[in-house]
């Protein structure tokens, strides 16, 4: 298919299939912001709260290279597609114009420790107060209830918690963390899940409900099953780049870079014993079906590396692709940046930053026929809709200078 076919009942008149919808993001760092950044590529209208420092996510080293003004890298990337208002949600007028937005609202999103916006009158019996239909999505390490509900907890400390880190890793190598974020990518990914879980059902019934989403609880329901395996006694290894039950299955050296590849189907198996001259392992009791390839595991990657290390890269890559055999480089994330197929799929989308300048910002996942979703806008600067958004609340112009000079906003 072709991407003008894919889009071609596609539906320009609207920002996305959240059209319509208000999100209030009051969140910082990257779970919560992922969370609100998902809505609002799907075309929410979300409003960014922030303290009058700014957001952690701000603040985030690198800066976008080439940029005058300090970008940081994670802002750009969490924070775009959203309205900023600068708000002090601890002082009584800050709380005030919190719950005037929040009455005019579907969604809430705050990822702060358990019991802060409670103490700050924002929480979620004070918005239902106002809002009675309202959304609120919790996210936080260790969700809103449990023995350790109010620790601190980061990114890694649910990785390790939840088991990730444990199997992690080169076999002979120590317990590693995951390179990305990956704790906080799925708590937002799930918080954006209930949030449309809850809106359909508060579309269907009119009740709203508050939406708790734990990182920990996050990581352990993307374990593969693995949370059940431990449950039930099951010993679980530290595999690196292998897979269990697919023999062969590795990273493989090629005359100029490494490629990942795998077998998993027997038919599979076949294919690949022929193209690397050993059609006598084809249907070999001791190859031919996956329990017998797992007992001759060492055999069968020394034979796929052997075919491997007389070929480059784009050689074995196009030759496994001709034989339907799973076959990829091992990319650098700057070599995916110029992948033909990375940018026909609009994953990076030229974007314009509050300097003026474009940068080349990571897009929207979910691809939609009818009501397209694209990056509308750069990550704001700090405060640039302030004005805007209170005026829609019906706070004027000498209100809202005094709002200012009082430093509520």
């Amino acid at each position: 298919m072709e991407k003008s076919e894919f889009y071609r009942d596609a539906r320009r008149d609207l920002t996305g299939p959240l059209d319509g919808v208000r999100v209030i993001d009051a969140t910082t760092s990257w779970a919560g912001p992922m969370c609100a950044c998902i809505l609002a590529d799907l075309g929410a209208d979300v409003i960014k709260v922030e303290a009058h420092e700014g957001e952690v996510a701000r603040r985030i080293p690198p800066a976008l290279p080439g940029h005058e003004k300090q970008i940081g890298y994670a802002q750009a990337t969490v924070n775009r597609n959203k309205r900023s208002l600068t708000l002090d949600l601890r002082r009584d007028e800050g709380r005030e114009i919190f719950l005037k937005l929040a009455a005019r609202s579907d969604i809430i999103v705050q990822n702060f420790r358990p019991g802060t916006f409670e103490k700050w009158g924002v929480g979620f019996d004070h918005v239902r107060a106002v809002k009675p239909d309202i959304i609120y999505v919790s996210i936080s390490g260790y969700g809103q209830f449990g023995p350790i509900h109010d620790r601190v907890a980061y990114d890694p400390l649910a990785q390790a918690m939840g088991g990730f880190i444990s199997l992690n890793g080169s076999p002979d190598g120590p317990p590693t963390k995951a390179p990305t974020w990956l704790c906080d990518d799925l708590g937002g990914l799930h918080g954006a899940i209930g949030a449309l879980g809850a809106l359909r059902h508060r579309d269907r019934t009119g009740e709203g409900q508050h939406v708790d989403v734990a990182m920990l609880d996050a990581m352990l329901f993307q374990s593969n099953g693995n949370l059940t395996l431990g449950a039930m006694g099951v010993e679980l290894k530290r595999w690196g780049n292998e897979i269990p039950f697919s023999v062969p299955t590795n990273t493989y050296q090629c005359r100029d870079g490494l490629v990942m590849a795998g077998v998993l189907l027997d038919t599979h198996w076949k294919v690949l014993a022929r193209m690397a001259g050993r059609d006598d392992l084809a249907h070999h009791d001791g190859y031919a079906t996956i329990p017998g390839r797992m007992s001759n595991r060492k055999e069968c990657n020394e034979m796929f590396a052997k075919w491997c290390e007389t070929r480059t890269v784009d050689e074995a890559v196009d030759e496994c692709a001709k034989e339907g055999i799973p076959c990829a480089k091992v990319r650098t994330y700057a070599e995916a940046a110029r992948c033909p197929h990375t940018l026909e799929r609009d994953m990076l989308q030229q974007v314009e930053q509050e300097d003026g300048k474009l940068a080349p910002i990571t897009g929207p996942a979910a691809k939609f026929s009818r009501t397209p979703t694209r990056i509308r806008s750069g990550a704001p600067a700090l405060g640039a809709h302030t004005d805007e958004i209170l005026a829609e609340l019906g706070i004027d112009g000498d209100a809202r200078k005094r709002l200012r000079e009082s430093g509520v906003v």
